[in-house]
């Protein structure tokens, strides 16, 4: 959402897998980042000279890990930015192996598969057979050339009770400035990475401006077709840090609205706007099955969920062991249509109270409902997209809010909650992004009752880069403050949340930078909260 918010290349060298990532994320300044980031990553990597010959300017990635599984990814692409990524219409053979050491000298996996155009020669290798919660290297060999390395971890096994590490980010706008977040993110050695959505922004160039002006510039115009969402994907995927934080962990993703129409609900787009591909039902879901079908390309995620059309099933669960169940969600495809108009305020409408307005549609909803109940974790983890705690902005009764967050949709909102609290699901942690700020808020049963029992908390992230360098505390905070009591943190800075969960504990860490309109800045913690198991409410670290 965005209205609501406050708003190189030459000839080929050696890739020595050998080199010791830690001493590499462990040193300052572009000579270490060099050494460990794909050739296309910068102009001082390789000569100009061979700029068509190098296939792996996009770098590598692995995601959706399961206790004896991981999915790998990469994109033969030697001219990014061109149609077909320079890479014509021919079919081509891609070498994978995956490592138990980082010098490769003990692989366990190895195989073939091929990168075809129909898939902007992408390849998405779901790799079996591998041993729970361990760390491998994987790499790609294609045209004679070999890729950077790339590092993941599969997930615990059942019974396990070995803490799991993980971070989550979303809404990385690239014009609004660097994305050293990522970097910063990979730093901290994470065992998986959350992506909440707004990979990519789908506006023209110069179109969506930062508070302070753009840092860089989107190649093209607004996205419609096929070519247009690949070229803008590869465009975000020749970025130094993106990449660097792709190959340090596994990602697991889901998506938000930019990465299609801004706040478009399921076939139903914003603006009905020609020039958008916005003007009738049918061009919008031909729109929709572009976008989608760039997002599988570029993103790990097993094969079986390419998309289908205009469809792509990616909602999903992931256990780590006893200590967690993720169940992410997709918010996007399948709710109706934004209640009051949209953009605008769900305060005094009364749609919002519609009890057949969906935000997650019956099929997922009842899907989620069983994996609760079903769930033997101690966390119960909700990676999802929009804002479910009450964000009213009127004063007096409480009948504001963002319509297209779950406030819009209070009959799926009352549906979760109420199932939380009567089937007693315990250590209810809510991840989300959207809103261009870190949030915490506690999770009541009913949000008009400040006595209502908590049933959870929400840890809200703020973005990588959209909405530029923010401030400590954002206006919009202070005006909501006073009417939800449940909103006890915020920060309008960008950056991500760092976590670490165990049979006991889950810690959240609000990571900033306190700038994101100039390079390499540092990053720091601006609040830290712990949540008990058992006890739902969180307290400051």
């Amino acid at each position: 959402m965005t209205s609501s918010h406050d708003h190189p290349r030459g000839a080929a060298v050696t890739v020595r897998p050998s080199l010791s990532r830690r001493h590499f994320l462990a040193t300052t300044g572009a000579a270490a980042g060099l050494a460990f980031l794909p050739p296309a990553a910068t102009r001082l990597w390789r000569p100009r000279a061979a700029a068509s010959t190098y296939p792996f300017t996009l770098g590598v990635a692995s995601g959706d890990p399961l206790p004896d599984a991981v999915v790998i990814w990469t994109r033969l692409a030697p001219e990014p930015l061109e149609p077909g990524g320079g890479m014509g219409d021919v079919a081509v053979t891609v070498q994978w192996e995956v490592s138990a050491t980082e010098d490769f000298r003990r692989p366990v996996r190895r195989g073939t598969t091929t990168a075809h155009p129909a898939e902007a020669h992408t390849v998405h290798v779901d790799v079996r057979g591998l041993d729970p919660h361990t760390w491998y290297w994987y790499r790609f060999r294609a045209l004679g050339e070999l890729s950077p390395p790339g590092r993941t971890r599969t997930a615990p096994a059942r019974g396990s009770v070995t803490p799991v590490s993980f971070a989550f980010a979303s809404c990385a706008q690239y014009e609004h400035g660097w994305f050293t977040a990522y970097r910063r993110l990979a730093e901290e050695d994470p065992d998986v990475v959350f992506h909440l959505g707004d990979y990519v922004y789908e506006f023209g160039g110069g179109v969506y401006e930062a508070p302070d002006g753009n840092v860089r510039t989107h190649v093209g115009g607004e996205l419609v077709t096929l070519e247009d969402y690949r070229r803008r994907y590869a465009q975000y995927r020749t970025d130094p840090d993106l990449q660097l934080a792709h190959a340090a962990a596994p990602w697991i993703v889901t998506w938000d609205d930019h990465e299609v129409d801004n706040n478009y609900a399921a076939q139903i787009p914003e603006f009905a706007d020609p020039a958008q591909g916005n003007d009738d039902e049918a061009s919008f879901l031909a729109r929709r099955a572009a976008a989608y079908q760039a997002y599988w390309e570029h993103l790990p995620l097993r094969p079986e969920n390419r998309a289908v059309g205009p469809n792509l099933q990616l909602y999903r669960g992931f256990t780590y062991g006893d200590v967690a169940s993720f169940s992410v969600l997709d918010t996007r495809q399948y709710r109706t249509d934004q209640p009051c108009g949209d953009p605008g305020p769900v305060a005094g409408c009364g749609e919002e109270h519609d009890p057949d307005a969906t935000l997650l549609g019956e099929t997922q909803a009842r899907w989620l409902e069983d994996r609760l109940a079903a769930s033997t974790a101690t966390w119960n983890v909700l990676p999802q997209q929009v804002f479910l705690a009450s964000t009213d902005g009127e004063p007096g009764p409480r009948d504001g809010g963002n319509g297209d967050g779950w406030d819009g949709y209070r009959a799926s909102r009352d549906r979760l909650l109420g199932f939380v609290a009567e089937r007693g699901v315990g250590n209810l942690a809510v991840l989300t992004g959207d809103v261009h700020n870190h949030y915490l808020a506690d999770l009541r049963r009913d949000f008009e009752d400040e006595t209502s029992p908590v049933l959870g908390t929400e840890l809200v992230c703020t973005s990588i880069a959209s909405g530029g360098d923010g401030s400590d505390r954002s206006a919009a905070y202070e005006r909501l403050r006073p009417e939800n009591p449940h909103l006890r943190y915020n920060s309008n800075r960008r950056g991500y949340v760092s976590c670490r969960a165990d049979a006991t504990t889950l810690r959240a860490d609000f990571r900033v930078l306190d700038r994101v309109s100039t390079q390499d800045a540092p990053a720091r913690t601006d609040a830290s909260f712990v949540i008990e198991a058992g006890a739902p409410r969180a307290e400051p670290a």
